[in-house]
């Protein structure tokens, strides 16, 4: 499977010069409190989604009953981000040490959950990156199960479409909408030579106050 030639741009930037982006064109997508969880590697790929709701209120299906998680991973493989909406409200794992398993052998890139998580040094072990907003020890089981995958779901205060755009590092995990990738990167990249080129002149001794003076401040104007 060839890998998306814009997961690569993305992977190169850092998420708060992509942030800068987004907030330079008007769009929102940076979301912080999903904390690395068991690697520090930045990711970058596209959204795989999986919508989980109270158990008693997923919908019915015939046949063998389907793990949470299992359906997405499935779908997913190199330049894939599994993004998973876990918001009802109960600790309860929205993904697992079997899971993260299987999902490092399809060559996931990883899993962001608005949720908490649980089997977290099986994740360490297995160097898959996961950022979520808790760790439990609960199973699901019982308690939560998949509503659909590949349907949109709210992480923080940003709705998430498969196929979106998904950055991830120690600052913040950030959604770039589909349509809108090509001008964002454009931006970041932008904001990225001219913050290299400000730590350039910090080096060969100009003062800091001229340099954020002159360049910080304008950095994010629309025709800046």
């Amino acid at each position: 499977m060839s890998i998306d030639p814009n997961v690569v741009r993305l992977g190169r930037l850092d998420c708060c010069a992509v942030s800068d982006a987004l907030d330079k064109l008007g769009l929102r997508g940076a979301e912080g409190g999903l904390v690395q969880r068991s690697s520090s590697r930045r990711i970058a790929g596209r959204a795989v989604t999986v919508r989980l709701v109270l158990k008693d209120d997923a919908p019915a299906r015939s046949g063998p009953p389907v793990h949470l998680g299992a359906t997405a991973i499935e779908a997913a493989g190199p330049g894939s981000i599994i993004v998973i909406e876990q918001r009802t409200g109960l600790e309860a794992g929205s993904w697992g040490g079997i899971l993260t398993l299987a999902a490092k052998l399809r060559g996931v890139e990883g899993v962001i959950a608005d949720g908490p998580v649980r089997d977290i040094d099986e994740a360490k072990t297995y160097d898959l990156p996961i950022y979520s907003r808790g760790l439990t020890a609960r199973t699901a089981r019982g308690r939560i199960a998949e509503e659909a995958t590949n349907v949109d779901v709210r992480i923080g205060e940003t709705t998430v479409h498969a196929g979106d755009y998904v950055l991830a590092d120690n600052s913040a995990v950030v959604f770039v909408p589909a349509l809108a990738i090509d001008r964002v990167l454009d931006a970041a990249e932008e904001i990225a030579a001219r913050e290299a080129a400000m730590a350039k002149a910090l080096l060969a001794g100009q003062s800091v106050v001229d340099v954020m003076g002159a360049n910080y401040e304008n950095m994010l104007a629309v025709n800046a």
